[in-house]
């Protein structure tokens, strides 16, 4: 497919690189008026995982699965799921192990590539609702994660699952954890690293026999933290061999389904190989579109309460 032309043109004046595109809306945005309801289910782990629902009695479901160190109540989540709520779409944002609000049982807690945790979602959803149309949405690690699993089933894709859309997407996850060692962007380092160590911490405490919490303290480095703590928990030998072992274009060239993917050039966190030019080139269902403006689950709206992200994926989806 060949690679969109993007309709976003330029954030507001104020706005004036992809850092502030990035970090204002993060800090500071706030969307009204979406309402819950949590179901918990089991994981063939005997772990659990928290769904947000939010229903209007529409046979069409999106699925929203959020970015690192997020939840169901971060803005990007929480505007997706009011947009097309609007638009007669049910939702269910669904929250990785550790993230929203409780910890989880099992010594793992989630990743990038944690896609068996999504497919648990699709298949619980498949078999105890009764949807005709269902799409996916992924943002940042989520779209991560969504573009893996689409992969991964490839062909064997369950067939109600039509279309996804993804955006602000570390498709080649070596290459965005390469921007994180940028001096330029240890404001983004600190903000991750700072939020994992405590929940790692928290994590010590139900299993201090796997994790070293003075080794934890002195960790300063996603490198460190990811081959300590990540790559020991998940089954894997270093950072290095857990970041390839999940990038998701290690499956992409699998996805049988229309799949939009949306990454800005000025996003601060994502590398030259997160933008699969050649794959979108020369594969039918892969749309890729590179707004030259919109940092990172940025795309800011001038005095607009949603973001073009949401209108572009409302679009997409449903056509």
């Amino acid at each position: 497919m060949p690679i969109l032309s993007s309709t976003y043109s330029k954030p507001p004046f104020y706005l004036f690189n992809g850092h502030l595109e990035t970090i204002i809306p993060s800090l500071w945005r706030k969307i009204e008026g979406v309402n819950y309801s949590r179901e918990k289910i089991t994981t063939p782990d005997e772990d659990f995982l928290n769904l947000d629902w939010s229903k209007v009695g529409s046979n069409k479901l999106l699925i929203i699965s959020h970015g690192l160190e997020g939840d169901s109540n971060r803005h990007y989540a929480k505007a997706l799921v009011k947009f097309f709520n609007q638009g007669d779409w049910d939702v269910l944002v669904w929250n990785n192990r550790t993230c929203g609000g409780e910890m989880n049982l099992r010594p793992i807690l989630y990743h990038h590539g944690a896609s068996y945790d999504l497919d648990t979602v699709i298949e619980h959803v498949l078999k105890s609702e009764n949807y005709q149309e269902v799409a996916l949405a992924g943002i940042s690690m989520g779209g991560a994660q969504t573009l893996k699993y689409l992969g991964e089933k490839g062909a064997s894709l369950p067939s109600q699952i039509k279309k996804a859309a993804v955006y602000s997407v570390p498709c080649n996850l070596p290459s965005s954890a390469e921007t994180l060692k940028l001096s330029f962007n240890r404001f983004y380092k600190n903000r991750f690293l700072g939020k994992l160590k405590n929940k790692m911490a928290l994590k010590a405490e139900q299993f201090p026999e796997l994790i070293d919490k003075d080794l934890l303290h002195r960790v300063t480095s996603f490198d460190e933290f990811d081959t300590f703590f990540t790559a020991k928990l998940h089954g894997f030998k270093d950072a290095s061999d857990f970041y390839q072992g999940v990038s998701a274009d290690n499956w992409m060239d699998q996805i049988a389904i229309p799949t939009l993917i949306i990454n800005a050039l000025n996003d601060p966190l994502l590398g030259e190989k997160c933008y699969p030019v050649k794959l979108a080139e020369s594969k039918s269902e892969i749309f890729l579109e590179m707004p030259k403006r919109g940092g990172h689950t940025g795309f800011t709206l001038a005095n607009q309460e949603f973001m073009w992200a949401e209108y572009r994926l409302f679009e997409f989806l449903n056509s």
